[in-house]
């Protein structure tokens, strides 16, 4: 490997795409708070809801941003610069 290709900038990870279908506010809450090392229990006591809530907006997330993994859900949020 060359000097130049130890120096060469890397690259911006590409923009996040656009969902599917608008978040709702409630789902953009919940996205920010993938990102921190919290469970679901975590955030359904900090949103003043059940899990079962939170674990519904979660898959509801994760179909509109053609994600399956809380880790690549999170990935798009930096990307879109929610979190």
């Amino acid at each position: 490997m060359s000097i130049i290709e130890l120096v060469r900038p890397v690259a911006d990870p590409a923009p996040a795409p656009r969902p599917a279908e608008p978040l709702t506010r409630r789902e953009r809450v919940v996205l920010s708070n993938l990102s921190e090392d919290v469970t679901l229990e975590q955030i359904a006591t900090k949103l003043f809801v059940t899990r079962n809530t939170v674990k519904s907006q979660v898959r509801s997330l994760y179909r509109k941003l053609g994600v399956s993994t809380r880790a690549e859900a999170v990935a798009w949020a930096r990307r879109a610069g929610i979190s």
